[in-house]
């Protein structure tokens, strides 16, 4: 089992060949009480948790948004959009099979971002980033990555996963920026930057 904490820098996935990596959050009213209270709790905000495959520094491909399985193998695979954050456990998840990972992809770099327009990271609630060691069918725990409830940025890199030689490493980032909302340009800069 692998630990990991930003101090600690990146961890050997040695024996890792499955990891996943969950984004929950709860929906809130903001300020707003009453009916309209009770409205923004029910419609909930959108977060949404991508991965961006590169190619050295080169984005090549996306998981999440509306792109499920973007290399078509089930080595990266996207859970599917929740809109709300309602509901217990992930409200998204990405999981990635290391040894079905095309070779051209040198690392992955996993966002969470209040993306689609009329979304914020200020609408929710309780923001984690989960990671997991699912090898083995399993899922274990080894992370638990809370983003500052101060940022007034839209973007959190939560980790990235890097090859090295025939291995993988990953490590926690936990940076946010701003990203243009709705532009996917602007997301894989951000996500290059890191």
């Amino acid at each position: 089992m692998i630990t990991l904490t930003k101090e600690d820098g990146p961890a050997d996935l040695d024996g890792v060949t499955h990891l996943s990596i969950g984004v929950s959050w709860d929906p809130t009213a903001g300020s707003s009480g009453g009916v309209l209270g009770k409205l923004r709790r029910r419609t909930g905000t959108d977060l949404d948790l991508i991965a961006v495959a590169l190619q050295g520094g080169d984005p090549v491909r996306l998981a999440g948004l509306d792109s499920l399985d973007p290399m078509g193998n089930g080595s990266l695979v996207h859970s599917g959009d929740n809109q709300t954050g309602h509901g217990d456990g992930d409200d998204e998840t990405v999981t990635v099979e290391f040894a079905r990972l095309p070779a051209p992809i040198t690392s992955i770099v996993f966002v969470a971002a209040a993306y689609k327009k009329g979304s914020s990271f200020q609408k929710a609630r309780n923001i984690s980033f989960k990671v997991y060691d699912a090898t083995g069918g399993s899922t274990q725990q080894v992370a638990d990555i809370w983003p500052s409830l101060l940022s007034q940025d839209n973007g959190c890199a939560v980790a990235k996963a890097v090859r090295v030689g025939g291995s993988w490493k990953l490590e926690v980032v936990n940076e946010t920026g701003k990203i243009k909302q709705g532009d996917e340009h602007a997301l894989m800069r951000f996500a290059v930057s890191k």
